[in-house]
């Protein structure tokens, strides 16, 4: 074999072993963990400060890539066909088409990006400073080719520089949450609570607050010393003091504050100033998001806001609490009246609290019942049978069976809930 055809097939070998550079170049810089290389830049780990610059200008990346790949597999293959040709004839082309398709297919592309895609972070680090070269060295032969490009596309690519939209990237992120592994129950917590952290811009005060209804307040115009006693007895360390009407929260009272007072003032409990006591109260209304609730919460340096309709009538209270347990879920201590909340049954059905509610039980149990029109499933059973139910009522909706189990006065405390064809065969026949 003469000596050109030996470097001719060197000049191939050279050629695929570029085409496999290029390909598993391409497949490491483009799923290679961005969480990962943000926080090695984070650290100081200067390739991947480079591997984030070759994405943020990924044109010129992608560009590189495909104008490296094309020249080295046509330049091999026509290599390759001239060889052929000179030891076969005409027939050489066919046995050229024949090899290099194999060859570019197997050593060229599969390979390559079946490695580049098991080990994308590590591949990516090592050759993110060769490539960057590669992408400066190119750069304006790739500048002329988007110029031109450009030029042909007109109008139609107007979005070809625009960065992906904030919906996009929250639905992109909640992908990548749903692909987080494991199928226990610590790894469903993690998600849920993930995905609740996402939910913070969506959800208004009103669907966490503590409604009026369960709100421990004091009448500000009884004696001194009552009003200490019925703070010692509330499990609440601040607490809304209100004088004539309800509605008329003058102050909320810290009950470290008040016990500092109690100290100094001992034997003389009336002798306390309740409004040296008292902070001014916050109120909201009750349209803030809960995002918006946490930086106020954060600024202000404060836990506690009363929650107001647009009519100034009060509707609750919401604390930084109400608003981690929206993340990470109930947070209870010793003083907390933990209620029963979600019962299961025997026959597959649950016995839920009125006014549990409907985010919770969807977060618990993967359910997608909405929560846009009620807060609580007593409020969604009344939303969608447009009545106030009676005990022992049954409704069919959402693809969930609910049964009224108990009611005080216009109050629905207690349903049972089962999902349809979750049920036993006794409750479905009732």
């Amino acid at each position: 074999m003469e000596i050109a055809t030996l470097a001719t097939i060197g000049g191939i070998t050279v050629l695929l072993v570029l085409s496999a550079f290029f390909s598993s170049s391409e497949t490491a810089l483009t799923t290679a963990s961005r969480p990962r290389m943000h926080l090695l830049e984070a650290r100081g780990d200067k390739r991947a400060r480079l591997v984030n610059r070759l994405r943020r200008e990924q044109d010129h990346m992608i560009g590189t890539i495909l104008l490296g790949n094309n020249l080295v597999n046509i330049l091999a293959s026509a290599l390759a066909t001239s060889v052929l040709i000179s030891l076969f004839g005409e027939t050489g082309v066919i046995y050229a088409t024949i090899a290099m398709t194999l060859l570019v297919l197997v050593f060229g592309e599969i390979l390559p990006k079946t490695y580049a895609f098991r080990n994308a972070d590590r591949l990516a680090l090592t050759i993110a400073p060769t490539f960057l070269i590669l992408v400066r060295l190119l750069s304006p032969i790739m500048s002329a080719i988007q110029f031109v490009i450009r030029g042909m596309q007109g109008h139609l690519s107007a979005n070809r520089a625009g960065q992906p939209e904030w919906s996009a990237t929250i639905e992109e992120l909640r992908g990548a949450i749903e692909l987080h592994r494991g199928r226990g129950a610590m790894a469903h917590h993690e998600r849920a609570m993930l995905h609740s952290i996402l939910d913070l811009a969506d959800v208004d005060v009103e669907m966490v607050m503590q409604h009026r209804r369960d709100i421990f307040l004091i009448d500000a115009s009884l004696p001194t010393s009552q009003i200490v006693e019925e703070a010692l007895v509330s499990p609440f360390t601040r607490i809304p003091l209100w004088r004539d009407t309800p509605d008329n929260i003058i102050g909320v009272m810290h009950a470290k504050a008040m016990l500092r007072e109690v100290h100094a003032h001992t034997g003389d409990l009336d002798a306390l100033d309740l409004d040296k006591i008292a902070t001014p109260p916050w109120f909201i209304p009750e349209s803030t998001t809960l995002l918006d609730q946490l930086h106020a919460f954060r600024r202000r340096r404060e836990h506690f806001a009363l929650v107001v309709d647009e009519y100034g009538a009060l509707m609750g209270v919401v604390t930084l609490e109400d608003i981690l347990e929206e993340i990470v879920g109930d947070i209870s201590d010793e003083h907390d009246v933990v209620p029963i909340g979600v019962r299961p049954q025997r026959d597959g059905s649950y016995l839920v609290s009125g006014g549990v509610t409907v985010r919770d039980l969807n977060r618990r149990f993967g359910w997608v019942l909405p929560d846009q029109e009620a807060a609580t499933i007593a409020g969604l059973v009344i939303h969608e049978s447009k009545v106030i139910p009676q005990v022992g009522q049954i409704f069919h909706f959402h693809g969930f069976r609910f049964e009224i189990v108990r009611r005080q006065r216009n109050r629905i405390t207690s349903i049972r809930m089962a999902k349809m064809g979750e049920i036993s065969e006794e409750t479905a026949a009732e």
